[in-house]
């Protein structure tokens, strides 16, 4: 009896490999960046992928406290500066030719973007 030929199951082509795709957004202006964080989720389940997030990160404050007065002399007068540093974690499983064209989204100015790939 003749039975047909088995499917070589490890023979699956690299691009069908599905990966684990981390992306950081990193911003001082809130409103741009969660206006890529919805264009990037909206692409996403666009091309029916598993997402994750967007995570949202405690907020960094950078401060710095300086006289106003140069000379020292005078009233004791501080200004204070604050700088605030909002990030957004993303999680994507696809396979790497997908991430590419969901990543083709235009960016805010101002957001930077770090694409981290994970195999499982």
């Amino acid at each position: 009896m003749s039975f047909p030929p088995k499917k070589d199951v490890a023979a699956a082509p690299a691009d069908e490999v599905v990966h684990r795709i981390r992306i950081t957004l990193t911003s001082r202006n809130v409103t741009n960046l969660e206006k890529v964080c919805a264009d990037l989720k909206k692409a996403s389940l666009d091309q029916k992928l598993h997402v994750s997030g967007p995570v949202r990160l405690p907020t960094k404050k950078l401060k710095i406290t300086t006289r106003k007065a140069p000379s020292g002399e005078g009233t004791n007068t501080w200004d204070r500066f604050e700088m605030r540093i909002h990030k957004r974690l993303i999680d994507l499983h696809a396979p790497s030719d997908v991430v590419k064209k969901v990543t083709s989204i235009p960016i805010e100015p101002g957001v930077e973007v770090d694409v981290t790939i994970n195999d499982r």
